[in-house]
């Protein structure tokens, strides 16, 4: 059974860093990706990487967020510079396994001005 569970979100200034991790288990995954909701907003991505370390952005992030990942542990990271009020969200890892998307439960991250 898949499973999914994020870690390292928290209360920062704007200009702060915080890094996120996912712990993945019970397959081994190509993609894995991280998403984001932000209060009254629709879940958007904001960026994939590959089991090969392929890594892609969304263009709000792109530049100040690097995703990384560590195969042997099955850990996808999303590290986040000069995080801004904007940032704010519940942060979301999603995997796809056998054709079936899996998400964690979400961490927050809430940005100060």
């Amino acid at each position: 059974q898949v499973q999914l569970v994020e870690s390292g979100g928290g209360l920062v200034q704007a200009g702060g860093s915080l890094r996120l991790s996912c712990a993945a288990s019970g397959s081994i995954f190509n993609g894995m990706a991280w998403y984001r909701q932000a209060p009254g907003k629709q879940r958007e991505w904001v960026a994939g990487i590959t089991r090969s370390g392929y890594t892609n952005y969304a263009d709000a992030v792109k530049g100040r967020f690097t995703i990384s990942r560590d195969n042997a542990k099955n850990t996808v990271y999303l590290q986040m510079n000069s995080l801004k009020p904007e940032d704010t969200a519940d942060y979301y890892c999603k995997v796809v396994a056998d054709g079936i998307t899996y998400w964690g439960k979400g961490t927050l991250v809430t940005v100060s001005s």
